[in-house]
């Protein structure tokens, strides 16, 4: 019986987490759920799954999903904040938790889980951009398994020779290749994309995801934190990581080997079919969705991606080739770029310019505890945050 923590348990991951969960009930005991402040939604997350601890990130939200769970009957304990998060993560009974809260935020509670020595299932980019040496570092330590849900690099794992280990140099690999959907934007002029909004931004064309993720996927940052993600999960140099751009996401990613071949994961988009790998793993469970259907999709694409069109890729191949904790810096000022962005208080195509000048202005070197690199993340957020303001100054 696998015992399970959802951090951000009320997003997309977290919900595809517990539908998964769900459907083997004799296999998995959900223990504990985590969110920011949506009660509505956690209170029904409880009163489903019944588990013996939530924690809202906000204490007031804690406070009131307390009173509604009382008033219900249901024995549930509450936590609130950072500490809670903690808790949660590191429950000794524990011994899978799925790490899906969206941004920064995600770090402490990663790094919590990893150094408990849990089965970590990581579907947040930014612990593993921030910090993934520290992160891989401690794994090392204390025996903890990482098990990625990006759909690719769990594409990528899949592939990958059986027993491999994340951490561990993959042998006789020559090089790993991302596929990319190209967003909602892989058509667009430079002109349309200095106009688009935020409501096109976030509507994928393939995948369901929340605002921030798609928006990444919009501008193809997502593709660059996923270089970086690459270069941490499976200890391999940025000249034998690769992008593609392949419009009906059937492909997820593939393998190079240095004898020709090239194995590749397919599968519908959804996110069920990841989780259910690394819930299972190294077993394989059904996840509720059904196998992709060749003959229905017919033909698959792939291209070269444009960087006239998507800047932020480049700027995150370029942080990962700076090494130290530039990637760090990327993930900040993205983070501020896309909430601005979101916000309507800058243009599309202003995002990569706010990107490029922390990048400039916060040249970094290899921070190697936590709190350098806690504190470098608040300075490049300040910085950015200035920037906001100044978008079109930047662009003139």
């Amino acid at each position: 019986m696998k015992q399970l923590v959802v951090l951000g348990a009320t997003g997309t991951v977290g919900r595809n987490t517990l539908d998964v969960a769900a459907r083997h009930p004799q296999r998995v005991t959900v223990l504990a759920l985590t969110a920011n402040r949506d009660v509505d939604t956690m209170f029904g997350l409880c009163q489903v799954h019944r588990p013996a601890l939530a924690v809202m990130r906000d204490a007031g939200a804690a406070l009131t999903l307390g009173q509604r769970l009382r008033m219900s009957g249901l024995a549930t304990e509450v936590l609130a904040g950072a500490d809670g998060l903690h808790s949660a993560a590191c429950l000794p009974t524990a011994t899978h938790v799925m790490s899906a809260i969206v941004g920064a935020a995600g770090l402490l509670p990663t790094l919590a889980a990893v150094d408990a020595g849990k089965h970590v299932l990581i579907a947040n980019k930014e612990p593993l951009v921030m910090a993934g040496p520290l992160i891989m570092a401690a794994a090392a330590r204390s025996g903890a398994v990482i098990l990625p849900i990006d759909s690719e690099h769990n594409a990528i794992f899949q592939c990958l020779p059986a027993g491999y280990r994340c951490g561990a140099v993959p042998q006789g690999v020559a090089g790993l290749v991302l596929t990319a959907s190209g967003g909602p934007f892989r058509d667009w002029t430079p002109a349309q994309l200095a106009a688009a909004t935020p409501e096109a931004a976030v509507k994928h064309p393939n995948w369901v995801m929340g605002p921030k993720i798609s928006v990444d996927s919009a501008t193809m940052m997502n593709k660059g934190l996923e270089l970086i993600e690459a270069a941490a999960l499976y200890d391999l140099p940025a000249d034998r990581l690769s992008v593609v751009i392949h419009p009906e996401s059937a492909v997820h990613s593939l393998v190079s080997y240095v004898d020709g071949s090239q194995l590749a994961q397919l599968g519908s988009p959804d996110m069920r079919v990841p989780i259910a790998h690394a819930l299972a793993w190294p077993e394989r469970w059904a996840s509720g969705v059904a196998p992709l259907d060749l003959v229905a999709l017919g033909r698959m694409h792939f291209e070269a991606p444009d960087p006239q069109r998507f800047p932020c890729l480049d700027l995150a191949r370029a942080a990962l080739q700076a090494g130290g904790q530039a990637p760090l810096v990327l993930n900040a000022a993205n983070e501020v770029a896309v909430q601005a962005f979101l916000d309507h208080q800058m243009g599309f195509m202003d995002m990569p310019r706010v990107i490029e000048h922390c990048l400039e202005a916060h040249p970094a070197p290899c921070a190697n505890d936590l709190d350098a690199v806690l504190a470098l993340d608040a300075a490049v957020r300040q910085t950015a945050r200035a920037a906001v303001g100044r978008t079109p100054e930047m662009s003139a």
